[in-house]
């Protein structure tokens, strides 16, 4: 690549949101720019996803916001039900002094930050398969050619949470496969899935240790999260065996029967945490550094506001060396990462709890205001880096 003799170089292994997010925003700073990714082309895995002001506001930063949004849908209200279908907690958003959401399709958001990396001047490199790196930099190709570090001031590792390089430096982590797990799918909006009153509305319900994530995605698009303990085979068979999920929610029955012979996978929730994000040249970012349950919806928003905040690190003003650099970056952005981790972490418990002490719990949760304000942080969160792009948005 021409001009790694003057410019910054960095090496990103894994063009997911936290990849593409930290290659465009380094290249906006003037560093030049290699993102491997292994599959022939870059394909988005999954259906809807929940875009809070946090990711929000990294996407302004990178002026990829109104692109990112456009058919987005935005709901009134998320709320909680119990068995019967009664509301137990319902939190207002999308309003003046509430949290900001986003709905959109996954392709779209993909799509979205791979043209802002082109845009930037990113060389993607697909069907580059990197398995292993070491701490100078070098990176290991699945044929066995090592990539020499010649030249390449950082790496950074976004390939998720099965990460081959985190794994190949020996970063200390503690990883655990969660209890619950999920079968996602993506299908065409109707009006007789739920009542009139509801159809913009964000909705999850209980049944027992069940829970239906109903999501509108955009004006033709519905994403649907069947949630479910990971040893309840029946539950998170697929293709989706209709009949049980009915039987747990019958209330749902048109738009359960809608999802019969939609593509689908099961999906087992994971928690990852690291002792450090970095080892000598390399950084870890997304999943690969602190994957998280989706109970809060905060694993985009927080991939990109990382991403953004190590891309600011790296390009501030000064002599500081790699090690300060991602020093600074570390213990600025840790902490309220490590905090919604947390919150997505507890919020599992409610899966266990029975459905007549869930009700009322979750109804006292949505009156505590310092619990929300708690549990909404990252939701309300500026990207480090972010605000000076902000203006009057921010």
């Amino acid at each position: 690549m021409s001009g790694r003799s003057s410019r910054k170089h960095a090496e990103i292994i894994g063009a997911g949101i936290s990849g593409l997010t930290a290659a465009t925003a380094l290249a906006q700073r003037g560093w030049s720019v290699r993102l491997h990714e292994r599959d022939s082309s870059i394909r988005a895995i999954g259906a809807g996803i929940y875009v809070w002001g946090n990711g929000l506001r990294a996407l302004t930063a990178l002026g990829l916001h109104d692109e990112a949004v456009a058919g987005a849908h935005i709901g009134p209200v998320m709320e909680s039900r119990d068995h019967r279908d009664r509301v137990v907690e319902s939190i207002p958003i999308n309003g003046p002094g509430r949290p900001e959401v986003r709905t959109i399709m996954r392709d779209r958001l993909i799509g979205t930050l791979v043209r802002g990396a082109e845009a930037a001047g990113v060389e993607i490199a697909t069907g580059s398969e990197i398995v292993a790196a070491d701490p100078d930099g070098t990176l290991v190709r699945a044929s066995g050619e090592r990539l020499s570090a010649g030249g390449t001031d950082v790496v950074i590792a976004a390939d998720g949470v099965n990460s081959r390089i985190r794994d190949s430096i020996g970063m200390d982590a503690r990883r655990e496969r969660m209890r619950q797990g999920a079968v996602r799918l993506t299908v065409e909006r109707s009006d007789e899935f739920v009542a009139a009153p509801d159809r913009d509305k964000y909705i999850e319900y209980f049944s027992g240790r069940r829970r239906v994530l109903y999501t509108p995605s955009s004006a033709t698009s519905l994403y649907v999260a069947l949630v479910a303990d990971a040893h309840d085979g029946v539950a998170g068979q697929v293709p989706v065996d209709i009949d049980t999920w009915v039987r747990s929610f019958p209330h749902l029955e048109k738009m359960l029967r809608s999802l019969d012979g939609i593509p689908a996978r099961w999906d087992t929730f994971e928690f990852l945490r690291l002792r450090s994000w970095s080892r000598g040249r390399i950084a870890l970012i997304g999943d690969a550094a602190h994957a998280q349950p989706p109970y809060l919806g905060q694993g985009g928003g927080c991939a990109m506001m990382n991403a953004l905040g190590l891309a600011d690190a790296l390009s501030a003003p000064g002599a500081a060396a790699l090690e300060g650099r991602l020093a600074t970056w570390e213990r600025t952005e840790r902490p309220l990462i490590e905090h919604t981790q947390l919150w997505s972490y507890r919020l599992r418990l409610l899966n266990v709890i029975p459905d007549a002490p869930r009700a009322p719990l979750l109804s006292l949760a949505g009156r505590w205001k310092s619990l929300g304000a708690s549990r909404m942080r990252a939701a309300l969160a500026t990207p480090t880096g972010a605000d000076r792009f902000l203006g009057a948005s921010a």
